[in-house]
């Protein structure tokens, strides 16, 4: 077999092949035992039909043409793997020659990732916000956990802002009641303008019974956008109070004994959520960085394809928040043009993040151990709250593990990028990241160890040794098919499907 690879962009090549026809025999024989056993002719039981007949009563042609549809993927990935090429998608196949007996050509146009090396990253500075926890974060989280607790008392008075109203809406237009924007029952907060305009002016004042309408723009529903004449009436009104905070308070929604002893569980918790924060940030603008001195092509179907999969993913978003794309966009205060602008550049941002960490991973030749896939699905299930063996089996049976493979390949990458990296505060300190992470992951592992030994007086043996085969089952699951996919994954392209 011969492949000549003509360039036709940095990110697109057209390959030529030619395969001698000998090479086809097997995917002939084939052809002929499989049409054998579709035809009927007359003396010749199913399967048994002989190739001559088949020339004669089907066509040669027919033959030649199931053959080289089998033979096609093949000889493609062969030309691929010999010409060491990254293909990103499918290709677009053309067969140029058949010639019966003697040769068999096809092209193929395919998207490549382009080559390029990833510079030097010693010394790149990235700057971070300080880890600083204030008072008044500490006492917006108390005060937050105190919200919870609060509870609420009828008030024989007129509606004050603050307060809690259950009342009843009507909504008419052209005097017609339109029945998906009224309710009966209602509990709304007044002053929140969490729902239509105009309800929190028309509230303050009335008292349980008395009634007020007023003209507001509906916000969902068949008539959303129309303004409607809409009659509240008020059924009650309730005070909200909220609990004292002492050390009854504290007894009450936590652990602790004191209130003292809450706010410093709560400045610590804050803290470990600012250096988790820091970590974070530091990982996303040393990549950042890193794509700075990098200047590549990208293939723009392959940026359509992210483009498409991201507002896919807005649209179903916004469905399960029952907001349309213009609610959003009102909310966000964004145009059309202004949205779609920020949409591909962050596609355009993350096809090239994800060339330059496969590319990373290549030249320093790492790899993905199965031990480091098996933790990843464990946790990913965790967080999912499915069996670990469920999400493996799931991963495994539709083709997930090469992707999965890609994304803790990355991850990888990405870390190394950040240990060469150098992380100040905005303060100017300069923060050890391996040394936070180390820090980070003992609190986990404690807070871990505290709550297993809670958990183990109170969980029957049965019930742990459940788990524990689960995620042994899951191990075994992926370490099936792991060291496969991870000899994959370095050179693996930037989508799901790609292939080398």
């Amino acid at each position: 077999m011969k492949t000549d690879v003509e360039e036709l962009t940095p990110t697109r090549v057209k390959l030529t092949v030619e395969v001698p026809f000998d090479e086809l025999k097997p995917n002939l024989d084939k052809a002929y035992k499989e049409i054998s056993q579709q035809v009927r002719i007359k003396g010749f039981r199913p399967g048994k039909v002989p190739a001559p007949l088949i020339d004669k009563y089907v066509g040669r042609g027919a033959v030649l043409q199931e053959a080289v549809n089998d033979a096609l993927p093949e000889l493609y990935g062969r030309a691929v793997e010999e010409t060491e090429i990254f293909v990103l998608g499918q290709p677009e196949v053309e067969v140029t020659e058949l010639d019966d007996g003697s040769q068999f050509a096809f092209t193929a146009e395919v998207d490549i990732r382009p080559k390029f090396e990833v510079p030097d990253y010693d010394g790149i500075e990235v700057v971070v916000d300080d880890a600083e926890v204030t008072d008044e974060q500490v006492e917006e989280t108390v005060g937050n956990l105190r919200e919870r607790f609060a509870s609420l008392t009828t008030a024989e008075r007129a509606v004050e802002e603050g307060d809690f109203a259950t009342v009843d809406l009507v909504a008419r237009i052209d005097g017609e009641e339109v029945a998906d924007a009224s309710t009966t029952g209602y509990s709304y907060e007044v002053g929140s303008k969490s729902a239509i305009e105009g309800l929190d002016e028309a509230l303050v004042g009335l008292s349980a019974g008395e009634d007020k309408t007023f003209t507001g723009t509906l916000a969902g529903g068949e008539h959303a956008g129309e303004e409607a004449e809409i009659t509240v009436t008020v059924q009650s009104v309730k005070v909200k109070n909220l609990p004292e905070l002492d050390d009854e308070f504290a007894q009450l929604a936590s652990e602790f004994d004191t209130i003292g002893e809450l706010r410093e569980d709560v400045r610590v918790r804050l803290g470990r959520q600012v250096k988790l924060q820091q970590l974070s940030d530091a990982r996303d603008k040393a990549l950042e960085a890193l794509l700075e001195k990098i200047d590549i092509p990208l293939p723009e179907k392959v940026v359509e394809e992210e483009i498409g999969r991201r507002n896919q993913q807005l649209e179903q978003q916004l469905q399960m928040a029952g907001m349309t794309k213009e609610d959003y966009l009102s909310d966000e205060e964004k145009s059309e043009e202004e949205f779609d602008t920020e949409v591909a550049d962050a596609a355009r941002l993350a096809v090239k993040g994800g060339f330059v960490l496969d590319q990373l991973a290549v030249q320093e030749e790492l790899n993905v151990e199965n031990e480091e896939l098996s933790e990843y699905v464990v946790t990913q299930a965790m967080q999912m709250g499915v069996a670990p063996q469920q999400l493996a089996e799931y991963l495994t049976q539709n083709n997930q593990l090469p992707a999965i493979v890609s994304e803790v390949l990355r991850s990888k990458a990405l870390n190394l990028v950040v240990e060469h990296v150098k992380v100040k505060d905005e303060s100017g300190n300069e923060i050890d990241v391996e040394a936070v992470q180390r820090e980070l992951n003992g609190e986990a592992a404690e807070a871990e160890a505290e709550t297993d030994a809670d958990t183990e007086a109170e969980t029957a043996a049965a019930e742990e040794s459940a788990e524990e085969s689960a995620e042994e089952s899951a191990e075994e699951t992926l370490a099936e098919t792991a060291e496969a996919a991870a000899e994959e994954a370095p050179e693996a392209g930037a989508e799901d499907g790609d292939k080398k």
